[in-house]
């Protein structure tokens, strides 16, 4: 798992110069686009809603005693689960939406590694893609949710919340990097593959999402770099994959 791990995040070695190389930015435009919309929305309801949450779960503890304590703890898990919740918004909305324009980006990638190779491809429109995109992600958002919750209330816990940060970190890098493969997968396999495939190889996907998180830490920029290079990094390793693991159908 962790060499698997490190071999994702080895992939974004060259990302930018293929890029270039490869004259893919042109397909970036409008999902950065997507990108700095979605963060400015998330922004503005983080901002919002970061002391109202704290100000509920301070109101559970209905004691005197202790609850200037208890407050203060509210107030920072309740930022917490703003954020956290913000961000795994936006990870999914960008992901859904920036599907159709993915697609190009991915097959340039794989021909420019495997040439001409002869292989059935599943084609689709741009709007089978953004349905795809959409019904993949929310089928995450939902998971990652799910998971996402029980180790929020471990924020409670003194010395548990330590590794309940690192644990959320690689949830959410997981899902990130799931989604950055199934823009090439889209191509090969159909819903339910493509979901068995990223879990047989989940150590790539967490190692393409942990970078992907990290970009985020980036004022502006990162917001502006995330998409390119992760997606980027994920279709040369999911294509590599693929092929060294016979997942791709020739034509006969």
């Amino acid at each position: 798992m962790i060499k698997n791990i490190v071999l994702g995040i080895k992939e974004y070695t060259g990302a930018f110069a293929l890029i270039s190389q490869l004259k893919l930015w042109k397909y970036f435009i409008v999902p950065v686009l997507i990108s700095i919309l979605t963060a400015i929305l998330i922004g503005i309801e983080v901002y919002v809603l970061y002391d109202n949450v704290g100000g509920i779960i301070a109101k559970l503890w209905i004691w005197d005693w202790g609850k200037e304590g208890f407050t203060a703890i509210s107030n920072f898990v309740g930022g917490i689960i703003v954020l956290v919740i913000g961000l795994i918004l936006y990870k999914h909305i960008i992901m859904a939406f920036s599907a159709p324009f993915m697609s190009p980006v991915s097959e340039k990638i794989e021909h420019h590694y495997y040439g001409e190779t002869k292989h059935l491809h599943r084609k689709t429109s741009n709007t089978e893609q953004l349905i795809r995109g959409i019904r993949i992600n929310v089928r995450n958002l939902i998971r990652e949710l799910l998971i996402t919750f029980p180790i929020l209330l471990l924020k409670f816990i003194p010395i548990v919340n330590i590794f309940s940060t690192i644990l959320l970190f690689i949830v959410q890098a997981y899902y990130a990097g799931f989604g950055n493969m199934d823009y090439t997968l889209e191509r090969h396999l159909n819903y339910k593959e493509s979901i068995n495939f990223v879990r047989k190889n989940k150590g790539f996907a967490i190692g393409n999402g942990i970078v992907f998180m990290l970009f985020l830490l980036i004022p502006v920029i990162g917001i502006i770099i995330v998409l390119p290079l992760s997606v980027t990094a994920a279709s040369k390793k999911t294509v590599k994959l693929m092929h060294n693991k016979h997942e791709i159908v020739y034509e006969t």
